[in-house]
């Protein structure tokens, strides 16, 4: 079995939808750290998993820079939820997903 991980930042601003009163159901931005897991059994035609660079552009092409309630429609943006839609996005190798909306608030999804 072979393993990758990426680390990579991005900057991006959502709000949410809360049942219950909080600041953060403003628009308000993050500089994001995502790190994603992938593996496979098998390595591709050229010898990786997935490249590093398509890893980060996929996500990044999406959500840096942007407002992610606009990019997401239906999602509330939790970090929890972006962890998700991240591995789902990077399917069928990734198997973890972290995502730090701040330093000391961390999300991660398994599959």
């Amino acid at each position: 079995m072979y393993e990758i991980k990426k680390t990579f930042e991005i900057s991006a601003a959502h709000k949410l939808a809360l049942n219950y009163p909080s600041k953060c159901t403003s628009l308000h931005g993050h500089n994001w750290i995502i790190t994603v897991h992938l593996r496979a059994e098998n390595l591709n035609e050229n010898g990786m998993i997935m490249d590093f660079t398509d890893i980060k552009a996929k996500i990044s092409s999406k959500l840096d820079h942007k407002i992610i309630n606009d990019e997401l429609p239906g999602i509330n943006p939790t970090a929890e939820n972006l962890a998700k839609y991240i591995c789902d996005s990077l399917a069928p190798h990734c198997h973890r997903v972290d995502v730090q909306e701040s330093e000391n608030n961390i999300a991660s999804y398994y599959v």
